[in-house]
């Protein structure tokens, strides 16, 4: 009986002891916080728009296991909170999901997040793609220091250099606005039946888009008084398509000792025919046209056959230089030539023939002239 009554004493003073050790630990802040789980609270209702949060520290908080799927917090009010002194820095939020928030209710539009410093939340794995945001205002957000804004005046020169020289060979510039020069002799050759030399050669200076151009064509007599008969033109070209050119300008005629104005046109035809036609308006009212097409068919990377018409035409009778009205000469030759040194140079062979058309075959024949010629012909072409 004694052993008994000892064991309820103790028994007694136990249960005394453990009670007050539960009424001790809940009056502790530290123990209740430590053991409070928030899984379960009703946040909807929470009006929080009188709250200051500028004295929070939430650096610690851990909320990765957060399931805010069902947070209904289109109530909540916090137009007037200031979370100008939050510390996010240590927030991990990167595994929380967000695709069921809904949060257009919300009224943050008066809310200052000037300072919040949020540098450290880790963000990579929320999920957005459910969030209404259709009524959140951007009009007054400021990115102007995002990457992509506005360049500064002086972010580049205005030449694309950067301040780094061009060296000892200068800025460069595009070829097609530099003024370049050229000559091309197209027939610098000897006729035997005739005894007389041809020649036609054109100069040129200027650009792609604007040239001056010198152009000669005539024969030179090896016999006799040595006459030289030639059409001298200095005029201005120009493109005026992709195939076609224009030309004008001035001319002499030594033939009949004239002036004249010129007018062109010169490129090339369908099939690759090189073609020309130019008119020539004499001081005493005289017309002359001259119209020429030629053809060069490649036989290999050298040998060249060239066949070539020339039809001129005047537009009234000249007695005094044996002109008639209408077509008055025809002229055609071939030639075989061989390019060498880069296509640059290339001696022919060839057979020229030429006829008088029309009234001029019959001035002529008064004149005792002939009407028909042909002759073997050798010269050279060349460029450069």
């Amino acid at each position: 009986m004694k052993i008994h009554k000892v064991g309820l004493r103790f028994a007694g003073v136990s249960s005394l002891v453990l009670l007050a050790s539960s009424f001790a630990n809940a009056a502790d802040p530290a123990t209740a916080k430590k053991d409070m789980t928030m899984s379960d609270m009703d946040h909807s209702s929470m009006d929080m728009s009188d709250m200051d949060h500028s004295k929070m520290d939430m650096s610690g908080m851990d909320m990765s296991d957060m399931d805010h799927s069902k947070m209904d917090m289109s109530g909540m009010g916090m137009s007037d909170m200031d979370h100008s002194k939050m510390d996010m820095s240590g927030m991990d939020m990167s595994d929380m999901d967000h695709s069921k928030m809904d949060m257009s209710g919300m009224g943050m539009s008066d809310m200052d997040h000037s300072k919040m410093d949020m540098s450290g939340m880790d963000m990579s794995d929320m999920d957005h793609s459910g969030m209404d945001m259709s009524g959140m205002d951007h009009g007054s957000m400021d990115m102007s220091g995002m990457q992509g804004g506005k360049a500064p005046a002086d972010a580049r020169s205005p030449d694309y250099s950067n301040g780094v020289p061009y060296g000892r060979f200068g800025k460069p510039v595009m070829m097609g606005s530099l003024p370049l020069w050229g000559v091309s002799v197209d027939d610098l050759g000897y006729q035997f039946d005739d005894d007389q030399i041809n020649y036609e050669f054109d100069t040129w200076y200027g650009t792609d888009s604007n040239r001056v151009t010198l152009r000669s064509e005539g024969s030179i007599q090896t016999k006799d008084d040595k006459e030289i008969d030639s059409l001298t033109s200095l005029s201005y070209w120009k493109p005026l398509s992709i195939f076609w050119n224009g030309e004008a300008g001035v001319a002499y005629d030594t033939e009949n000792d004239k002036s004249a104005v010129m007018a062109g046109i010169a490129g090339t035809a369908p099939y690759f025919i090189e073609t020309d036609a130019r008119a020539y308006l004499y001081t005493d009212g005289q017309v002359r046209l001259d119209l020429g097409a030629e053809y060069e068919w490649r036989l290999d990377q050298h040998w060249v056959v060239i066949p070539e018409v020339e039809l001129t035409a005047f537009s009234k009778d000249d007695t005094d230089n044996h002109i008639t009205k209408g077509f008055n000469e025809f002229g055609a030759d071939v030639r075989l030539t061989y390019e060498m040194l880069s296509r640059q140079l290339a001696p022919y062979v060839g057979i020229s023939y030429e006829t008088a058309l029309g009234n001029a075959r019959d001035l002529r024949r008064q004149e005792d002239e002939a009407v028909d010629s042909n002759s073997l012909t050798a010269g050279v072409m060349f460029w450069f």
